[in-house]
């Protein structure tokens, strides 16, 4: 495990522990708060700087992240990968459809065909926001090279074999992630996080249906 990594994560406060619901809708114990990293810009840079490191020995034209947490991943990656490689690395981003999943817009799905693309994301729970980045590349006409993750937090089932491509995570520890309806953190009635995740909204749904 990079233990710089964790230091960073705990001197900016973006490493939480609680009651916290995550994008993909699951309960979690553990959650990374990338927006607190990202206000500290020589901490994330520093990020970047490993993920950079951990990937260069794969041939990089683009770096992608879907939108928003991806897009400071992928600019200071790509910064640090250009630099290491000695070559001008591009910086793009998906952005979530109507329908949930990721799409290039602004021209960006031009900018991937052809081209070898390493794919960053911050801390996945089930990893199928980073899936559908690389369903995206491969749509578009790019070769997806790697996939690179600051924390993965599910080293069981989010994996190479699981996005078809080499996986990069900088560290992984597994947490205590639950579905709505088994989740142990709520039968103990530990309170949901409504300042960070998707808490607020979980608990806002919850109470328009009555329950």
């Amino acid at each position: 495990m990079n233990n710089e990594v964790i230091e960073i994560l705990k001197q900016t406060g973006a490493l939480l522990t609680g009651h916290f619901v995550g994008t993909s809708g699951r309960h979690i114990d553990t959650y990374v708060n990338k927006d607190a990293l990202y206000m500290h810009p020589k901490q994330a840079s520093r990020i970047c700087r490993l993920m950079a490191e951990e990937a260069k020995s794969f041939d990089v034209d683009v770096v992608v992240g879907p939108a928003l947490g991806g897009i400071v991943l992928s600019q200071w990656t790509a910064y640090h990968l250009s630099e290491i490689k000695n070559k001008d690395i591009l910086a793009i981003y998906t952005e979530k459809t109507p329908e949930g999943g990721q799409k290039f817009m602004r021209g960006y799905d031009k900018v991937v065909k052809l081209q070898n693309v390493l794919i960053v994301e911050d801390a996945p729970t089930t990893g199928i926001s980073a899936k559908k980045v690389v369903d995206a590349v491969i749509a578009a006409g790019g070769k997806v090279v790697a996939v690179s993750v600051m924390v993965n937090k599910d080293p069981k089932n989010v994996n190479s074999e699981f996005f078809g491509a080499p996986f990069l995570p900088l560290i992984e520890f597994e947490i205590q992630s639950y579905e709505d309806a088994d989740c142990l953190l709520c039968k103990k009635n530990i309170p949901i996080n409504t300042t960070v995740g998707h808490g607020k909204k979980y608990l806002e749904m919850k109470n328009a249906r009555g329950q």
